[in-house]
This record gives structure tokens, sequence and C-alpha cells, in this order.
């Protein structure tokens, strides 16, 4: 799908320069991958302290040999 936006130039020069890509769609491809991640990565983090963990929980007893 063909898309046609205005990207600030001087952020498409510094985006190209840090990411080594040889061309404009592979950077912006890339970046758009990262943005990505980072927003995925972030809801993550989120859920850090919201489960409780039983302490007493004694996971050598659960595993069984086969």
């Amino acid at each position: 799908m063909a898309t046609h936006i205005a990207i600030d130039p001087e952020l498409l020069d510094q985006i190209l320069r840090l990411s080594g890509e040889k061309t404009k769609k592979a950077a912006v491809t890339l970046a758009l991958h990262e943005f990505i991640a980072r927003r995925e990565q972030a809801k993550i983090l989120e859920l850090v302290g919201t489960l409780e963990w039983n302490e007493s929980f004694d996971y050598k007893s659960e595993r069984s040999r086969i």
C-alpha cells in the first residue's frame, strides 16, 4: 500500500544516519518496528509488581521425573 506523508527532512536524515539503512523506506520501516516494540515493552513493564508470589511454594517438589 503506497502512502504519501510529509516527514521532517531533518528527522529523516537523522534516522538514515543513525540506522545505517540505505533507503528512506527501510529507515522509516525500522523506526516504526522499533516504536511498536518499545510500546509493547512499556506495557509489559507496567505489569511489574502486579503479581503476587507465594514465597512458600516449593517448585522443586512439584517437579516430576519421567
